[in-house]
């Protein structure tokens, strides 16, 4: 965005210069106009949706400091994992603790214990089981490493001694450098029914007419 001031009649253009509004063409000034209109209401959004979110991890913190100072109890699963959910059972709000994970110079050492059990193996191995740990330690085009493959391996049931030690190895490899919490919050029309999250990203969202919320079920009936 420009942020000097621009003389009335001009336009400013990506390399500073002032250009009379008489030589910019009408389709350069449409685009200008809809991208500056596009922007005023993202960054209203955006601003909201910052709002949103405080008030919501705050009235989550209050309910559970509620729980903890009424009753002595708490609320969660491992990590501060939980779920609260409405009376009627159509409305929940979950929330999820996602670890942010790294791998240590370890992982090489456990990546060369896995190829040596597959070569003592080779004989009577499953082949398979090589194609899984040559697909857990392949780097992608932005340089990760496939973590769900590598947690795969740690999953497998194989009672031998240098498996062990390597996934051993594997397991030391992992450091925890961080956690992010997030928040889903899904709602259904009946207690039965199929659960729908609220979408609060871009490609998720739909049309409004579409994101219609359940309705108060705690309202007594007309009639």
């Amino acid at each position: 965005m420009t942020t000097n001031a621009i003389p009335a009649g001009y336009m400013a253009d990506a390399k500073g210069r002032l250009i009379p509004e008489g030589l910019v063409k009408p389709q350069h000034k449409l685009e200008d106009q809809t991208v500056r209109k596009i922007l005023g209401f993202a960054l209203a959004l955006s601003a909201q949706i910052g709002r949103f979110k405080g008030h919501t991890y705050d009235d989550l913190a209050s309910f559970v400091d509620l729980l903890n100072e009424q009753y002595g109890a708490t609320r969660g699963g491992p990590k501060g994992n939980t779920t609260l959910t409405s009376y009627d059972g159509c409305i929940r709000v979950v929330v999820q603790v996602q670890d942010t994970l790294i791998f240590g110079e370890e992982l090489q050492s456990a990546k060369r214990l896995f190829d040596r059990c597959i070569e003592d193996w080779s004989a009577d191995g499953d082949p398979r089981l090589k194609t899984l740990v040559d697909h857990a330690f392949q780097v992608d085009q932005v340089g990760r490493i496939n973590r769900s493959a590598l947690f795969g391996l740690r999953q497998a049931e194989i009672d031998d001694p240098s498996w062990k030690a390597a996934v051993a190895a594997l397991n030391d490899s992992i450091r925890v450098i961080g956690s992010r919490e997030y928040v889903r919050i899904q709602y259904r029309d009946t207690p039965r029914g199929q659960w729908r999250t609220v979408p609060l990203d871009l490609a998720a969202c739909e049309a409004p007419v579409s994101a219609e919320a359940p309705a108060d079920r705690t309202a007594p009936a007309e009639g």
